[in-house]
């Protein structure tokens, strides 16, 4: 109950917000409008959460990602690739708890650490926005196994993702809507299967000025199946607050992040640096 109180006050509080045309760094929630044929969008910056549980291996602790690094290249005025991952991870661990996989984690001391998986995904603006209507796209990812279940920070199997992307601005405020399915791989079963998630987001972005802006969102999954949720296949829900401020072709951020389900992190911190430039022609 406490968490679904959370999760509606946080729904009203981005209702009540009062612009950006791609929205990307703090937020998660993916935007419609693509960076703009020849462009290239380079993303870097940490994440810090306290209290992140993995199900698989059973290890919770702190987790520091840095750098976080995006890059998304503009192939046509309405296609865009994108490759987001980090090379490194690392989690203090504070308590190990038993779980599936947690013979197969090799690690001795009080801390573990590898690369974080890669995400490939390319994002296909399907119909502009107009006056009375909103913006659509799609958006198909793959997550690569790079993190692996011997640190305990990975699960070796790869998942995929589909969205359909919607948004609208209205004066100031741009409202922006993801819904779409996830497919993860069960580690923890001795034959080849699979999980389906339903996977969700809502964000608003308000501009101040014409540099600086507020931004948040509600973002997760949900477990479409009967029953009790596989390791690594649970609900998952979480809170972003923040702000941008762009100076030409350079923007920074910040953002707070907050948990909604007992699977999440209690609370993180995430700040970083986006630089967009043209980058070569399409013919």
């Amino acid at each position: 109950m406490t968490h679904a109180r959370t999760l509606a006050s946080a729904l009203v509080l981005l209702a009540m917000s009062g612009v950006a045309s791609a929205q990307q760094r703090p937020l998660v929630t993916e935007d419609p409008e693509t960076i703009g044929a020849g462009r290239v969008l380079l993303e870097a910056g940490f994440t810090a959460e306290r209290d992140v549980f993995f199900p698989v291996s059973g290890l919770t602790g702190n987790r520091l990602v840095v750098p976080t690094i995006g890059v998304s290249i503009g192939l046509s005025s309405i296609a865009e690739v994108q490759i987001d991952g980090s090379p490194y991870q690392r989690l203090s661990i504070s308590e190990r708890r038993a779980a599936p996989l947690d013979d197969l984690v090799d690690v001795d001391g009080s801390s573990t650490s590898d690369v974080e998986d890669i995400v490939l995904a390319t994002k296909i603006r399907l119909v502009p926005e107009a006056a009375r209507r909103p913006a659509l796209g799609l958006r198909f990812a793959t997550q690569l196994p790079n993190a692996s279940n011997e640190s305990g920070l990975g699960t070796d199997l790869a998942n995929f993702f589909a969205s359909l992307l919607i948004a609208k601005t209205v004066q100031s405020i741009r409202v922006v809507g993801n819904a779409g399915v996830a497919i993860l791989g069960d580690p923890t079963s001795g034959v080849p299967e699979q999980n389906d998630l339903f996977t969700y987001g809502l964000s608003v972005a308000r501009a101040l000025t014409t540099e600086g802006e507020i931004v948040a969102e509600v973002n997760g999954r949900w477990n479409t199946a009967n029953g009790q949720a596989d390791p690594g296949s649970e609900n998952r829900a979480q809170m972003r607050f923040g702000g941008r401020y762009t100076r030409g072709p350079v923007r920074v951020d910040a953002g707070l992040l907050l948990g909604l389900t007992s699977r999440d992190p209690d609370v993180g911190l995430t700040a970083g640096l986006t630089w967009v430039f043209n980058a070569f022609r399409v013919p």
